[in-house]
């Protein structure tokens, strides 16, 4: 298990003028009540740095693995809960760690997925103004101040992203993702959305709206499998492995 090097009890850190802020938050504004020094992009950077360290130590042995992403409001025993919990077993089973946000919802439920097949489960966790729990089910946790750090480690150690019905965060790992394959930043690795119901809608609106105005290419839809089925996602990127070379 690994957590950052300072943990401090929320009343305690009100008291010293951190408040429920995050760091990303502090990053962008400044704040006078702290050390002046702390305050310089010099120190954030310094810091900045760690995380990407600490991440990249925690997570280069990890072999093959996938990100899954979902809403942390989904609900235990919804049907969403037990996809992304039938989601996280399949992975696990075809040998795969299950990386995670390590929250709540169709976090927590893919992680325990995995656990409950015997397989490696990660937990990237964030800080947040409502603090979000790590759920039960990590087995490897790291936790992260900025997200710009936190999504690295998604993109650098997953072979494939599974997104499950989440909100504004699911869409912004989503979109990051296909951006970066879209623009050669990243290899085109499998990008699964995991519901039809959820899903359609969005691929209906790129495809009659945004491909019309020319602001995509058919090329770039492509590079987005909707499924219902857990099977067919983990075939999906199993395939994607043996057609690259990538199944060791």
């Amino acid at each position: 298990m690994r957590r950052g090097r300072v943990s401090m009890r929320p009343e305690t850190q009100a008291r010293l003028g951190g408040g429920n802020r995050t760091e990303d938050e502090k990053l962008l504004t400044a704040d006078r009540r702290r050390p002046e020094f702390l305050e310089t992009d010099t120190w954030r950077a310094l810091r900045i740095l760690s995380e990407f360290v600490e991440g990249f130590e925690a997570l280069a042995g990890v072999g093959r693995a996938v990100a899954v992403f979902g809403s942390a409001r989904t609900l235990e025993g919804s049907e969403g809960y037990e996809l992304a919990r039938r989601v996280g077993g399949e992975l696990a089973k075809a040998g795969f760690a299950v990386i995670t946000g390590g929250g709540p919802g169709a976090m927590e439920a893919a992680n325990r997925g995995a656990h409950e097949q015997g397989g490696l489960s990660i937990g990237c966790n964030i800080e947040l103004p409502r603090e979000q729990h790590l759920n039960q089910y990590v087995d490897l946790s790291v936790e992260f101040h900025y997200f710009f750090a936190r999504k690295t480690m998604f993109v650098k150690y997953a072979d494939a992203f599974v997104i499950m019905p989440g909100g504004f965060g699911t869409l912004d790992e989503l979109f990051e993702a296909v951006t970066l394959i879209q623009t050669g930043k990243i290899r085109n690795f499998p990008v699964v959305l995991m519901g039809h119901a959820y899903w359609d809608g969005l691929l209906a609106w790129m495809r009659e709206v945004q491909l019309p105005m020319g602001v995509i290419a058919q090329a770039d839809l492509d590079l987005l499998t909707v499924t219902d089925d857990p099977v067919e996602a983990i075939a999906l990127i199993t395939a994607y492995e043996k057609a690259n070379g990538l199944e060791s």
